[in-house]
């Protein structure tokens, strides 16, 4: 168990709870305003839940190109069309990708599904061209958690065959104790379901006791939507810092590899 400071404040202390799910972080000095006030001398922290694409995993791009080529088969055939919903797809990065082609095919259930068939297709064979790489520092993060007894769960908008792709390509397959999809969930982001089915199959004891960390607006509403303890963006994906801020982020931080230095795991 790792203890760590945070300072002082007044509100509830939280509940004691059993050793071997929690690690205590006592020692939160350089965490301004992180974590709930709903503690006060000790945190505990006992899941991280990191999204996949633009936070543990540069794509360069390869989310739009699959949603370029899967965008004939919901009718897009305009330059114009095409500009449109590219521009659709940045602004919900992070988000279902079916519920994405729901929204460009106005609730067309079968053309939507149709699109998200051709974007998983593509996408998924852009993976297997090497598109994608580990952001420096994720995998190293990742087992750091773990080590100290944190969990860890990475989430998704892709669908489980595309995601157990993704990780499967990088080696990643167990590196996680979960892997989750808004098909395994129920609702995509920004609704909470996708943290909170990573906390019930942990099981961890509190929302609180869960970090958020992702690259999207739709990343950072989950989050706060899940009552998650902090709620942390990272700017090596789609969305900037006062996007993200703007979604309820309570720390930024460069990339994934700072994260255990904000939590004080270093």
């Amino acid at each position: 168990m790792t203890s760590i400071d945070r300072p002082q404040q007044d509100s509830t202390a939280a509940p004691d709870l059993d050793d071997d799910v929690e690690t205590d972080l006592a020692d939160l000095d350089e965490l301004e305003g992180g974590f709930d006030d709903a503690h006060e001398d000790d945190l505990l922290l006992e899941l991280v839940v990191l999204d996949l694409a633009g936070t543990t995993v540069s794509d360069d791009g390869v989310v739009e190109d699959a949603f370029r080529v899967a965008a004939e088969t919901i009718g897009i055939d305009t330059e114009d069309a095409l500009d449109a919903a590219i521009e659709l797809v940045r602004d919900t990065m992070g988000q279902s990708k079916l519920d994405v082609f729901l929204m460009l095919t106005d609730g067309d259930e079968a053309r939507a599904a149709s699109g998200n068939a051709a974007f998983e297709e593509a996408y998924e064979r852009l993976v297997g061209e090497g598109r994608v790489e580990a952001i420096a520092g994720a995998e190293d993060t990742v087992r750091r958690l773990r080590e100290l007894g944190v969990g860890v769960v990475f989430t998704t908008g892709f669908a489980p065959a595309t995601r157990d792709a993704l990780l499967a390509s990088l080696g990643w397959s167990e590196l996680a104790d979960d892997a989750l999809s808004p098909a395994d969930a129920g609702r995509g982001r920004p609704a909470p379901d996708l943290p909170l089915t990573a906390l019930l199959r942990f099981g961890a004891s509190a929302v609180d006791t869960m970090v958020v960390v992702g690259d999207t607006a739709s990343d950072m509403l989950s989050g706060v939507n899940a009552g998650a303890g902090l709620v942390v963006g990272v700017l090596t994906g789609a969305h900037d810092e006062e996007t993200l801020l703007e979604a309820g982020a309570d720390e930024i931080i460069t990339s994934i590899a700072e994260l255990p230095a904000l939590l004080g795991l270093d």
